[in-house]
C-alpha cells in the first residue's frame, strides 16, 4: 500500500502494479491531483483500512499522517514500513533543527539565524549589510521562497514584499551565502543501517537555462550510484546512528555547496522520495523496486546486484503552462494528449500530472479517437536517459523528450547537465565524483 501526498508518485505506484504487484494507492484528496493516476492505478478512499492488509507500506511524502503512522509501528514492530517518522520528517522541515543534526555530529554548517517576523529579519540584514539565502522552515509548496540574494537591497526588497503580501506561513532562516559548487549525495537507509549504493546527483531547480528564473521544485537531476563516495563520509555515514534512533527507513538526501578548499557545506536534509528524483533513480535499480525496498525494510541489504553502479542517469522534466506559477484551473491542464509515448519510450519516460484519456489520433490514414495518457496537470513528465558520461546520459534524455508530442507548447530546460562541464573539474582536484566523466 502506498500513501501518498499532494504530489502522487503515480510513477511508482503504475510500475509496481505493472511488475505484478497487488497494489492499494491512497492519495490526499486536493483540488490539484484529484484525477492524476485516474485509469491507471485505482485508488482507496482511505488508507487504514488496509494496513493490516498489506505487507509492505510505503509513505512517499513527511508532512501528513506521521502520527497515526508511527502508532502503527510501534503497535506493530513486525510491519514492513518504508517511509518518514515524526522525527525523522523535522530533520527536513525544521531546518534549525536539522542544521543542530549536523552541528552535533561535527559537520560544519553556514551560519544562519532563525526569524519569525520580516521587521527583525530586515533591521538584521541592514545591520550586517550582506547578501543571505532566504529559505523557509515547514512544509513550504512554493519554491519561490528560497531565495538566493544578489545584494542586501535585494533581499531587503523580497522581504518587503513577502511581508506586504503575507507569504511565509511560518519561521525561516536567513543563511551565510557559500560560494562554490553544488552537488548533493544520498543514501537508502533501513534497519540493517545504509544499503549498498551511494547517489551523488546534481540538480537543476531554476527554471530556465544557463540557470535563470524562479527556483522550482526540480527541473532536471544528474545522479549516478556509486559504491565509495567522499562526500558520503563526511555528510552521511557520521549520522547513521542518529538516523537509525528516529526510527527512518527510506531515502535520505543531503545538498551541499563544495567551495574553493574543498570544504562541503551542507544546506538541507530531504527525509523522503525526491520527486521527480525517484522516477530517476528508477532507471538505474534492474528488477522489482518494491522487493527492493523490501529488503530494505526487514534490515537485509537491499539486493545491491540490482544497482547500476557507476552508470549515469540524467533527467529532464517537460511542464505546461502556467507552470510554475500553478494557478490556472485544472481543467486547463487537464486531458492534454501525449502522443509519441510507445511500450518502449515509457521505459524511459517517467509520467508525473498523467492519467489515461482519450484523444484523437492518426490509425491508418484516418483520425479516430482513442484511449492513451493525457495531462492531468502542469507538471506532466520526466525524461531519463542513461550513459557513461554525463553528455551521453544527456543525448538520451533529450532524444527521448524529441519524440513526445503535446498539443499544448510544453516546456523543458535543455541544459541538464551542461554545468558540469565546467563544475566538475573544480570537485574533482579535492577528490570528489573522481571518476565521473562529463
Amino acid at each position: 500500500m502506498v500513501i501518498d501526498d499532494d504530489r502522487p508518485e503515480v510513477d511508482f505506484v503504475w510500475r509496481a502494479q505493472q511488475s505484478g504487484q497487488e497494489v492499494r494507492w491512497y492519495v490526499r484528496p486536493t483540488e490539484r491531483n484529484k484525477r492524476i493516476g485516474e485509469g491507471m492505478v485505482k485508488r482507496v478512499a482511505d488508507w487504514r483500512d488496509w494496513t493490516r492488509w498489506a505487507d509492505l507500506i510505503v509513505l512517499t511524502s513527511n508532512t501528513n499522517f506521521l502520527r497515526e503512522t508511527d502508532a502503527w509501528r510501534r503497535d506493530n514492530p513486525k510491519s514492513r514500513i518504508v517511509g518518514a517518522t515524526r522525527d525523522s520528517a523535522d530533520w527536513e522541515l525544521n531546518r534549525t533543527l536539522g542544521m543542530k543534526v549536523f552541528q552535533k555530529h561535527d559537520i560544519a554548517i553556514p551560519a544562519y539565524r532563525e526569524f519569525n517576523d520580516y521587521d527583525s529579519a530586515i533591521a538584521y540584514v541592514k545591520r550586517e549589510d550582506r547578501a543571505f539565502v532566504s529559505k523557509p522552515c515547514g512544509d513550504e509548496p512554493d519554491k519561490s521562497l528560497s531565495y538566493v540574494a544578489k545584494s542586501p537591497a535585494d533581499l531587503v526588497l523580497m522581504l518587503e514584499r513577502w511581508k506586504k503580501n503575507q507569504r511565509h506561513k511560518g519561521s525561516f532562516i536567513l543563511q551565510e551565502k557559500v560560494a562554490g559548487c553544488e552537488m548533493a549525495v544520498g543514501g537508502w537507509f533501513g534497519p540493517g543501517g545504509f544499503s549498498a549504493g551511494w547517489a551523488e546527483n546534481f540538480e537543476f531547480k531554476k527554471m530556465f537555462a544557463g540557470d535563470l528564473g524562479v527556483a522550482t521544485g526540480e527541473q532536471g537531476t544528474v545522479l549516478r550510484y556509486v559504491k565509495k563516495s567522499k562526500l558520503a563520509d563526511k555528510v552521511l555515514k557520521p549520522l547513521a546512528a542518529a538516523l537509525e534512533k528516529t526510527g527512518y527507513c527510506g531515502y535520505v538526501d543531503v545538498n551541499c555547496i563544495i567551495d574553493d578548499k574543498g570544504q562541503p557545506w551542507p544546506l538541507e536534509f530531504t527525509m523522503r522520495f525526491g520527486y521527480p528524483t525517484l522516477s530517476i533513480q528508477r532507471v538505474l535499480h534492474q528488477g522489482d523496486m518494491v522487493e527492493w525496498l523490501a529488503c530494505l525494510s526487514e534490515g537485509r541489504d537491499a539486493r545491491p546486484q540490482d544497482l547500476l553502479l557507476n552508470k549515469i542517469a540524467c533527467g529532464a522534466v517537460a511542464t505546461l503552462p502556467p507552470y510554475p506559477y500553478s494557478h490556472a484551473l485544472q481543467k486547463d491542464v487537464t486531458g492534454i494528449p501525449i502522443y509519441g509515448l510507445t511500450p518502449s519510450l515509457l521505459e524511459r519516460v517517467a509520467p508525473l500530472e498523467v492519467m489515461m484519456g482519450e484523444a484523437p489520433q492518426n490509425a491508418g490514414g484516418k483520425v479516430v479517437t482513442a484511449p492513451c495518457l493525457v495531462t492531468a496537470g502542469d507538471y506532466v513528465l520526466v525524461a531519463t536517459g542513461l550513459g557513461d558520461s554525463v553528455r551521453g546520459a544527456r543525448r538520451a534524455a533529450y532524444a527521448a523528450l524529441d519524440r513526445i508530442e503535446m498539443p499544448a507548447n510544453p516546456s523543458w530546460r535543455i541544459d541538464i547537465g551542461q554545468r558540469l562541464s565546467r563544475q566538475l573539474p573544480e570537485i574533482q582536484r579535492h577528490g570528489y565524483a573522481t571518476d565521473l566523466t562529463y
